[in-house]
């Protein structure tokens, strides 16, 4: 059972990134935005494009990897994979599914990618326009429950009411995004600081969260390249190890209409076992931490659910000092995140989670050789990812 891992058998050659605009500002469509963020990610790697031969995606991207093969003029395609639904849930999962198919020989170079555009397709997170209301909307629309916020709004509060876990978590989570964001050149939120009183008179979104309890709206594209460990060894001296990915769903996960089993659950309960399990550490070796916002709540419970606060100190543990790069005790989100660098549907918080192990984050850890990125928190499929250093591997 030991050969079937991930670990020490792949590594991260290069990352790369397209420039983040506010939604609808971008001056490129999607597909473009696409291939600058796969071609900066081959300059970060130091290799041809011409190399890659699979791709893999999440959330039903739009962006066909026969047309990026095409567009990139490759030799041949390989592999091909999609994590279908769950919203930013297959942020992990796609570079797990890279991984995946490297370690079966599927493939030598996959690319995990994410774009969006949404002056070009819309907007991703406001609640849908219908014509006529049937399934799982006839019984939450009518009563003003149709937007992603409104619907984990609820389980943030039943977390607050069955837990005793304060809403100041929330803020502080916040706070921290805002602070690391004024380091990161490519933060859109750079230049714009938060502080504590303008937390505090910030607008309702809906209780309990306010507008920066929310994630951004953007464009953009983000790509991570997966290979061998020992290719990936031959063309970058920082590689970085996927040392486990998982990704899953607890009971009912899927359930609709708030009828799920664990009510108070970001879905990540069943994912960690096998992901820690299967990278050889535990919580207390986790240096950093990228944990994807989509509202600060889902946040607040992923961070409880991987092991690295309880409900019990979680008000004493999730505090703005603590939260803070270099000298927290739990570094998070030290890019912005979701809240302040861009909303890259969760790819960035993973690229962040690499770039804490490489030392090239725009905060980071001194020493850090194992970070951990988890995507879509209280969706429906969820994933997690471990990334280490060659001393991770031990």
């Amino acid at each position: 059972m030991t050969d079937l891992t991930i670990r020490g058998k792949v590594a991260v050659a290069g990352v790369g990134e397209s420039v983040y605009y506010k939604r609808a500002q971008s001056p490129e469509p999607e597909f473009k935005l696409v291939l600058r963020a796969i071609l900066a990610a081959c300059e970060d790697a130091g290799i041809d494009p011409s190399r890659i031969d699979g791709f893999c995606s999440y959330s039903n991207d739009r962006n066909l990897p026969a047309r990026l093969a095409n567009a990139l003029g490759l030799p041949e395609l390989r592999f091909s994979n999609m994590q279908w639904g769950s919203g930013g849930g297959g942020a992990a999962a796609a570079i797990g599914n890279a991984s995946a198919a490297i370690v079966s020989g599927s493939a030598e170079c996959v690319v995990a990618f994410r774009g969006l555009a949404q002056g070009q397709f819309g907007r991703f997170g406001a609640g849908p326009k219908r014509a006529t209301i049937s399934g799982q909307g006839a019984y939450t629309v009518p009563y003003g429950v149709m937007s992603p916020a409104q619907t984990y709004a609820m389980r943030s509060t039943r977390l607050f009411h069955d837990h005793g876990v304060d809403p100041s978590t929330l803020k502080a989570v916040s706070l921290a995004a805002y602070h690391h964001a004024q380091s990161n050149p490519r933060a859109v939120m750079q230049g714009r600081p938060l502080t504590s009183e303008g937390y505090d008179e910030s607008r309702w979104i809906v209780e309990p969260f306010r507008l920066y309890d929310v994630c951004l709206e953007n464009d953009g594209a983000a790509a991570v390249i997966v290979m061998a460990a020992d290719a990936a060894k031959d063309v970058t001296d920082t590689p970085v190890y996927p040392l486990a990915i998982q990704q899953g769903g607890g009971h009912r996960s899927g359930a609709s209409v708030h009828n799920q089993t664990d009510y108070t659950t970001s879905s990540f309960k069943t994912v960690v076992p096998h992901l820690y399990r299967q990278a050889e550490v535990g919580p207390e070796d986790v240096d950093v931490v990228q944990s994807y916002e989509n509202f600060t709540g889902g946040v607040v419970m992923s961070l409880i659910e991987h092991g690295l606060c309880s409900y019990e100190n979680a008000n004493e543990m999730l505090t703005f000092e603590n939260l803070i790069a270099p000298t927290g005790s739990m570094p998070l989100n030290t890019s912005g995140g979701n809240l302040a660098e861009c909303y890259m549907h969760g790819l960035g918080l993973q690229i962040e989670a690499i770039r804490q192990i490489r030392g090239d984050s725009s905060n980071p850890v001194e020493g850090a050789n194992v970070s951990l990125a988890n995507a879509g928190p209280m969706v429906e499929v969820v994933s997690t990812a471990i990334f280490g250093s060659e001393e991770a591997l031990g």
